[in-house]
């Protein structure tokens, strides 16, 4: 049921939403002339490198950990540094992959590099057979360090150094991880998120993950015209299944919250069911957003050639980065499609997602924001790093912009 497939994707509020025209599906499939600009993309440089007329070779990269924060450190040879904060769930498990096998590697390399060393290390000493959130989530901890290095050698922010920064001031949605308490529960919990926030926009989860029962469906039933009851049609409302339907059940929840006006569904069927997902998108209305697991940078060519979904969703961590999940927004952009980046961390994740969509161009309407992380102690020459009226101010400083109290890095452990 193709031809039933809308021509347009909401990208906004219920009242007022900014369109934006899609390209037709069946052109996709066939391998239309989007399909070759999509494929053109991957063929431009991402990192400015003129930005450094000077070599920059590292010299040390150090993982510590102080508290529940793993923080990466690297610096160059003539005394420079850049500092990240790693996935600390991730981590908790993955670390020995960062300063065993990705660590090393980098040692002596030039930095201005980066974007060539990120693919070569896929494939030294075997890498690729660690692909997926084991090997990826390290690499992009220290990316990210890199590029703040990188950020304070040029005096750029992290943003200019992929290009100019279209953006100061992003939108942010709040995200409940809740999933299996009341409607009514989870609608006070929305609102405490919003008050805390000024937030327009929020999701909730629906299912109850990788499955659903009775129960999970009566409160989906329950919570999709609550939400919008309780929020009014200003605010907009996205909802994530976390890969929790089949497909006929998937399409009678994504009807009903297309009835709504609900602005996305997310991984309405388990994310490696793409097949199944572009059935699910042909047939809805309402827009199919999914990429949160992915760490496949051809996967995701293929999703946004077939259209298998209208919001592409990298996770800077879980995909490896700031320069491979901008391969991916340049990808959607040819195509047409908004890249709403998906971020699994607490600590410095919203401050990344941040400067990601202060560079590319198709940024969805709101990006996530999980909230400061007070038990990490970090300042900023712009902002207090919090979000006020729904708007977070990126930071203009070089690299991340923020700083890191010293003492709380010092008094972390060495992990070797």
């Amino acid at each position: 049921m193709t031809g039933t497939r809308r021509n347009f994707i909401r990208l906004g509020t219920a009242a007022g939403a900014a369109m934006a025209l899609k390209p037709a599906r069946a052109g996709a499939r066939q391998g239309s002339a989007s399909t070759s600009h999509v494929a053109q993309t991957l063929a431009s440089p991402v990192l400015r490198r003129e930005l450094f007329p000077s070599p920059v070779p590292i010299s040390s990269i150090d993982l510590t950990r102080a508290g529940e924060q793993f923080l990466v450190r690297v610096r160059s040879l003539d005394g420079a540094s850049g500092i990240a904060v790693g996935h600390p769930d991730v981590l908790e498990t993955t670390w020995p992959i960062l300063t065993r096998r990705i660590a090393p590697f980098f040692i002596k390399k030039d930095a201005r590099d980066l974007e060539k060393w990120l693919d070569e290390i896929y494939i030294a000493n075997s890498n690729y057979k660690w692909q997926g959130l084991p090997f990826w989530v390290p690499l992009a901890s220290l990316e990210f360090a890199i590029l703040d290095l990188l950020g304070q050698v040029s005096r750029k922010s992290l943003g200019e150094l992929f290009g100019p920064v279209v953006r100061r001031d992003v939108a942010v949605y709040r995200a409940s991880g809740n999933r299996g308490n009341t409607p009514e529960a989870e609608i006070a919990y929305l609102q405490q998120l919003v008050a805390e926030t000024g937030a327009s926009a929020i999701k909730f989860r629906l299912g109850a993950r990788m499955r659903y029962d009775d129960a999970s469906t009566r409160r989906d039933l329950t919570m999709i015209p609550l939400t919008r009851k309780t929020f009014g049609d200003r605010m907009t409302i996205y909802a994530d299944a976390n890969g929790s339907y089949d497909i006929p059940m998937a399409l009678r929840i994504g009807r009903i919250m297309d009835e709504h006006r609900l602005a996305f569904m997310e991984e309405p069927v388990p994310f490696d069911y793409y097949d199944e997902t572009k059935q699910i998108a042909d047939e809805l209305r309402l827009p199919v957003a999914g990429g949160e697991q992915d760490s496949s940078l051809r996967r995701f060519r293929w999703m946004i050639e077939h259209r298998a979904v209208d919001v592409v969703q990298p996770d800077l961590f879980y995909f490896g980065g700031f320069i491979r999940s901008i391969r991916v927004a340049r990808m959607a952009a040819a195509a047409g499609m908004p890249c709403t980046p998906h971020m699994s961390d607490g600590g410095l994740g919203f401050l990344y997602v941040a400067h990601f969509a202060s560079v590319i161009s198709n940024a969805g309407p709101f990006q996530e924001y999980k909230g400061r992380d007070d038990s990490l102690p970090v300042a900023s020459e712009s902002s207090t790093l919090r979000c006020v009226n729904g708007m977070l101010r990126v930071p203009s400083g070089p690299g991340l912009g923020v700083t890191i109290d010293p003492a709380f890095i010092d008094k972390g452990t060495l992990l070797s």
